[in-house]
C-alpha cells in the first residue's frame, strides 16, 4: 500500500514539475477567452488597417486619447522603454484612441511622434471605436460637455501574439521586465 502512495505521489509531483516554461506568462493570459481582436481602423497616415495585417509580429496594444492627462502618455512612455529593450522589427506598438472626434489622423500622427516614430495611430467613426473597444473589453464614458469633455477609460495593454490571437492583459503600471520578458517569449 505504501508503495503505491509513493508511486502516485511520485507521478504527482513530476506532472507538477513538468510544465512547458514557454507558457508561463508574467501578464495575465487571456487566451482562453478568446478575444476577437480583429478590427478596420485607420492610421495617422490615412491607411486602412486592420489586425491582420501584422500577422506575424507581436502587437501591444493600448486604447488612450491625446488629451489624457497622465494614464495615457505614462503607459505610451512604458511602450517607448519595452520597444527599445525588445528592438525587433517583429514587435508593433497600436494606440485606438477613444477619442475620434478629437483625435485626428493629423493629431494621432504628431502626438505618437513625440513618444516613437513607429508607433500606429489608429481611429475610425465613433461606432468602429466603441466596438472595437467592447471586443477587448475596454471601458469608455465621455464625461462632460462642449470642448472641455475627457474620457474615463480602462488602462490595460493588450498583447497578441504573430498568429493574431489576443494572449495577454496588463494592467496599468506593470512591471515593464515582466512585459519585456513576455513579449520575448511570443516573438520566439
Amino acid at each position: 500500500m505504501n508503495k503505491f502512495l509513493y508511486l502516485i505521489l511520485l507521478v504527482c509531483l513530476l506532472c507538477s514539475c513538468s510544465g512547458d516554461k514557454k507558457n508561463n506568462f508574467n501578464g495575465s493570459d487571456i487566451t482562453k477567452a478568446k478575444i476577437n481582436g480583429n478590427f478596420s481602423l485607420t492610421d495617422q497616415y490615412g491607411k486602412n488597417i486592420t489586425l491582420t495585417d501584422f500577422k506575424g509580429n507581436v502587437v501591444a496594444i493600448f486604447f488612450g486619447f491625446a488629451n489624457c492627462p497622465d494614464i495615457c502618455p505614462t503607459t505610451l512612455v512604458e511602450l517607448k522603454e519595452i520597444d527599445k529593450r525588445i528592438n525587433n522589427k517583429n514587435f508593433k506598438v497600436l494606440f485606438v484612441t477613444l477619442d475620434p472626434d478629437r483625435d485626428t489622423q493629423a493629431v494621432l500622427k504628431d502626438y505618437l511622434a513625440s513618444f516613437n516614430q513607429s508607433f500606429i495611430g489608429l481611429t475610425g467613426s465613433i461606432e468602429d471605436i466603441e466596438k472595437t473597444a467592447r471586443q477587448y473589453k475596454i471601458f469608455r464614458l465621455k464625461v462632460g460637455e462642449g470642448d472641455s469633455y475627457t474620457i474615463d477609460h480602462s488602462s490595460a495593454i493588450y498583447m497578441v501574439d504573430k498568429e493574431g490571437d489576443v494572449r495577454l492583459r496588463y494592467p496599468y503600471g506593470f512591471k515593464i521586465e515582466g512585459i519585456v520578458e513576455d513579449i520575448k517569449k511570443l516573438i520566439e
